[in-house]
C-alpha cells in the first residue's frame, strides 16, 4: 500500500530512487538558481514594503510561502532527471530456483499447496512471473532439495526431495551461469534450510561477484493450527534397567490451552505416557517423561503426540531417538575409612541383585589393615586405596565413605582429581565422621572437585539433630536419582513421608553452576543433603548425611517398601552414566538419509587415559541385511587420539558398527556404536515460511524479498538493480505529482493565510 502511494507521488517506485541518482538537467542551473534567490529577497521586499495591517509574523509566514512557490517552479525548470542503470533486454540471462523438497506440499490453509503457489508463479499463463522475465531476460530454471538440476520442463518438478540444501541450490546455478552475462537468481522457497554447509558460504561468492538474489517466500510464515514434538534429548547409551529422565519439546500454534497426551513408545510398544497442556502459542513447553530402559540392545524409542483433526502437518508430531541400552556390568570402587552400616546397607540392598554395578568394596579396619568385598581376586585392592594411576582409572566410579584426607598421599588426592576431570568417571562423597570439612579436605585437590563450599568445622564432630526431613528441590523433583516411586506417583509426597535421619555434615552452600538437588530445613538455613556439577569430563556429587540406612530399617517404614533401594540404586547407576572408556565411538548424529556416508570418529585413549595417536582403529561393519564390512580409521591429525572414517549407507535400516583399537598386538578397547539409514522428515519442522533466512540471502546479496502478493514488481526491479550488460537511462522527474500537489498546496496555504488574516 505505501509503496504503491509513493510511486504515485512520486511516479517512480522507491526501488528506483534507490539504485539511481537524481541529477538537475537544464543548463546555466547556476544562473536560473541565483534568479530564483533574487525573486525571493524582492518577494520578501515587497512585503515588507506594503506593511498595512500586516505584522512582522504575517510577513514572515508569507515570504516563506512564496518563496516555496518560487522553488518548486525552479525546481522544474532545472529538469531534474533520473539516473538508472539498466539492463538491455535479451541480452543478459536470469536463473529461477525452485524449491523441490517435501515441505512445498503442505498447505497453509488456503487449500492450496505451496507447490502450487510456486508453479503459478514460474508458470507460462500470462501475466506470470516466467513470462515477465521472458520478455527481458534468457531464462534457466533449475530444481533443488538434496540435490540440484538444471531441467527443461516444470513437469520435472516432484516436490520430493528429503531435504533442502539452499547453499548448494545458490552455489549450482551461480557456477552453471558463470559463463553468460547474469543479471541475477530468483529463488522460489519456504526458506527451509536443513543443508549441511552454512548458507554464508554461498552468499559471499554471490555477493562478490555481484550477482542478487531476488526471494520469493512460499507459504504462510505460521501455521494456523500445527503441534511439533520439536526436540528430545536422550542419552547415547544407558545401563539396563536405568530410569531414564528425558526432556522432550513441544511447540503448537493454534492450541493454546489444549491437553494433550505425550506418548513414548519403544519399537512400538507404550512405555510412558503423559498429559501435557499446551502454553501461548509459539512458545515452547517443555515436558520431562520418566520410563524405564528394560531390553538390551539398540532401541528406537517414540516420542508423539497424536494429530489433531485440524491439524495441518502430521510429520513433525513425532520424534524417534535411537538409545543403546547396555546389558554391561560398571566398577564402582567404595572406600570406607570406619567400620560403619551406612555402606553397608547400600550394599545390601541397593547393590544385590543388580547385574550391572559391581561395588569392590574396601574397609579400613587398623591400620594399614582392610577388609576386601567382592573384588574380583586375591590381589585388587590389597593395598588399599589405590597408588597407581592406571589401576585407579580401572574403575568407572568412585565412593568415599567416613575417611579423613590424612588417609591419603596428596598424589592420590591428585589422583581422584584426575580421576573426575581427565579420565571422567564419577565421584560421590559420602557424608560421615571422618568426611567433607570434619575429614580434613578443605585446601585439599578433592576440595576443588566437590560441588558444594566447605567450611572450617567448629568442632571435631559433625552437627547431630534430631529431625532431618529430606525433600527434593525444584530441580531434583524432575531428576532420575530421586524418582523413588514408580511413575504416576507423586515423588515430593514420596520424600515427604520418609522418615528423618538425625546426622549429617553441615553444607549451606552450593558452588556457582552446581546443582542441589535434595536439602532439608534447619535452625539457620537450608541443609545441602544431595548436591552435584560437571567438573571436567567427568561428575561430582556430595550425600551429606550419614544413615540413610533409617529410610529403610525405620520402625515405621514397611517391609515391602523400596524407596532406600531406589534411591541408591538410581543414585549410583546416574553415576556411573556416560563414563567413557579407553575406546569412544563417536556419531554426529544417530540417523542419516539412505546412501549417505555417516563420519565415524573413535577417541582413545592409554591406561591412564592420556589421548594417544599411533593406535591401529578399526570398524567391523554389519548392515541391514546382515553383510559384514570392514573398514579402518585414520589419525585425523587435528587431534591428539581422534581417529575418523567416513561410512556409506547404501540401504535403509540399523547399521552396527563395532570399534577396535589395539597396538602392538594388543588390544588398547573396544565400542559399539549404532546408525539408522532412514528418511529424514526434517523438512516437516519448523514448517513455516522462513522469511528471515530468505530476507537475509536477498540483502546480503542486493537482491530484494518478495511474496506471492508483490512478485508481479520482481521482474521489473531486476532490470534496474540486477547486473550483466547494462545501458544508462535519464527519467524525468519534473512532472511528478508530488510537485503539483505541493505547488496547489502552497498556493492554497498562502491564499487562505491572507483571507484569514484579512490581508486579501
Amino acid at each position: 500500500m505505501l509503496e504503491n502511494l509513493a510511486e504515485f507521488l512520486f511516479k517512480y517506485r522507491p526501488v528506483l530512487f534507490q539504485e539511481g541518482e537524481v541529477h538537475l538537467a537544464a543548463p546555466a542551473w547556476v544562473w536560473i538558481l541565483g534568479t530564483g534567490l533574487v525573486l525571493s529577497v524582492l518577494t520578501a521586499g515587497t512585503y515588507r514594503m506594503a506593511r498595512g495591517r500586516s505584522s512582522r509574523r504575517d510577513r514572515i509566514v508569507l515570504t516563506a510561502l512564496r518563496s516555496g512557490i518560487l522553488g518548486l517552479l525552479l525546481f522544474a525548470i532545472l529538469k531534474p532527471t533520473l539516473v538508472l542503470s539498466r539492463v538491455i533486454p535479451e541480452r543478459n540471462f536470469v536463473g529461477i530456483l525452485v524449491d523441490d523438497s517435501r515441505s512445498m506440499r503442505i498447505d497453509d490453509g488456503s487449500g492450496i499447496a505451496r507447490a502450487d503457489v510456486a508453479l503459478a508463479q514460474v508458470g507460462l499463463e500470462e501475466g506470470s512471473l516466467r513470462a515477465a522475465l521472458d520478455e527481458r531476460f534468457g531464462v534457466r530454471v533449475f530444481r533443488f532439495s538434496d540435490v540440484v538440476q538444471r531441467i527443461d520442463s516444470l513437469s520435472e518438478l516432484g516436490f520430493s526431495g528429503r531435504r533442502t540444501d539452499l547453499a548448494a541450490a545458490l552455489d549450482f546455478a551461480r557456477e552453471e551461469l558463470a559463463g553468460v552475462p547474469l543479471s541475477g537468481l530468483v529463488l522460489l522457497s519456504d526458506g527451509a534450510n536443513n543443508g549441511d554447509r552454512p548458507l554464508q558460504d554461498a552468499l559471499l561468492p554471490l555477493k562478490a561477484a555481484g550477482v542478487p538474489v531476488f526471494t520469493v517466500g512460499i507459504g504462510e510464515e505460521s501455521l494456523p493450527t500445527d503441534i511439533q514434538v520439536s526436540r528430545v534429548e536422550t542419552p547415547r547409551e544407558v545401563l539396563r534397567g536405568t530410569s531414564v529422565v528425558v526432556d522432550v519439546v513441544v511447540t503448537h500454534s493454534g492450541y493454546t490451552g489444549r491437553h494433550v497426551p505425550l506418548i513414548v513408545e519403544d519399537d512400538g510398544q507404550v512405555v510412558s505416557t503423559q498429559d501435557v497442556e499446551l502454553g501461548r502459542s509459539g512458545e515452547p513447553t517443555t515436558v520431562r517423561v520418566h520410563f524405564q530402559a528394560a531390553e538390551r540392545g539398540p532401541r528406537t524409542f517414540r516420542f508423539r503426540v497424536p494429530v489433531q483433526d485440524d491439524e495441518r502437518v502430521a510429520e513433525n508430531n513425532a520424534q524417534d531417538a535411537l538409545v543403546q541400552v547396555q546389558d554391561a556390568t560398571r566398577d564402582i570402587l567404595f572406600f570406607e575409612g570406619v567400620p560403619r552400616p551406612e555402606l553397608t546397607f547400600v550394599d545390601r540392598y541397593a547393590l544385590q541383585g543388580d547385574a550391572n554395578i559391581r561395588g569392590a568394596r574396601v574397609t579400613r579396619t587398623a591400620d594399614a589393615k582392610y577388609l576386601r568385598q567382592n573384588v574380583r581376586d586375591s590381589v585388587e585392592l590389597q593395598g588399599g586405596f589405590p597408588k597407581a594411576r592406571e589401576v585407579l582409572f580401572d574403575y568407572d566410579a568412585i565412593v568415599l565413605g567416613t575417611a579423613e584426607a590424612s588417609e591419603f598421599t596428596s598424589d592420590q588426592l591428585q589422583m581422584v582429581a584426575d580421576f573426575v576431570s581427565e579420565r571422567g568417571g564419577g565421584l560421590l562423597v559420602a557424608g560421615g565422621k571422618r568426611s567433607l570439612a570434619e575429614g580434613g579436605f578443605v585446601g585439599t585437590p578433592l576440595e576443588d572437585v566437590l560441588p558444594v563450599e566447605l567450611e572450617e568445622p567448629v568442632g571435631s564432630e559433625p552437627t547431630l539433630i534430631g529431625d532431618l526431613a529430606v525433600r527434593p528441590t525444584r530441580a531434583g523433583a524432575a531428576h532420575p536419582i530421586t524418582q523413588i516411586v514408580p511413575e504416576g506417583q507423586d515423588v515430593t509426597a514420596a520424600w515427604e513421608s520418609l522418615p528423618t535421619l538425625t546426622s549429617y555434615n553441615p553444607v549451606r552452600n552450593v558452588k556457582p553452576g552446581a546443582t542441589a538437588l535434595l536439602t532439608a530445613p534447619v535452625p539457620d538455613g537450608d541443609q545441602v543433603v544431595l548436591a552435584f556439577h560437571r567438573y571436567g569430563r567427568g561428575k561430582a556429587l556430595v550425600f551429606t548425611p550419614q544413615d540413610s540406612w533409617q529410610w529403610q530399617m525405620g520402625a515405621e517404614v514397611p517391609v515391602d517398601d523400596l524407596r532406600f533401594e531406589t534411591f541408591w540404586r538410581q543414585l549410583l547407576r546416574w553415576l556411573v552414566d556416560g563414563v567413557p572408556e579407553r575406546v569412544e565411538g563417536r556419531l554426529p548424529s544417530d540417523r542419516v538419509e539412505p546412501g549417505r556416508s555417516v563420519l565415524v570418529q573413535a577417541v582413545v585413549s592409554d591406561s591412564g587415559f592420556v589421548e594417544m595417536n599411533g593406535a591401529e582403529v578399526t570398524a567391523q561393519v554389519t548392515t541391514p541385511s546382515g553383510e559384514e564390512r570392514s573398514a579402518v580409521l585414520d589419525w585425523t591429525v587435528e587431534r591428539d587420539g581422534l581417529y575418523a572414517v567416513d561410512l556409506p549407507t547404501d540401504e535403509p535400516g540399523l547399521y552396527r558398527i563395532a570399534l577396535e583399537a589395539r597396538r602392538d598386538d594388543s588390544v588398547l578397547g573396544q565400542d559399539t556404536v549404532y546408525v539408522r539409514a532412514e528418511e529424514s522428515q526434517a523438512e516437516f519442522f519448523d514448517s513455516g515460511m522462513k522469511a528471515s533466512v530468505l530476507q537475509r540471502v536477498a540483502q546480503e546479496t542486493g537482491g530484494r524479498f518478495y511474496t506471492p502478493e508483490t512478485v508481479s514488481r520482481l521482474a521489473e526491479d531486476l532490470q534496474y538493480t540486477g547486473g550483466g550488460v547494462t545501458q544508462i537511462e535519464e527519467e524525468d522527474l519534473w512532472d511528478m505529482p508530488v510537485l503539483f500537489l505541493a505547488l496547489l498546496l502552497l498556493i492554497g496555504a498562502e491564499w487562505g493565510f491572507r483571507r484569514v488574516r484579512e490581508l486579501a
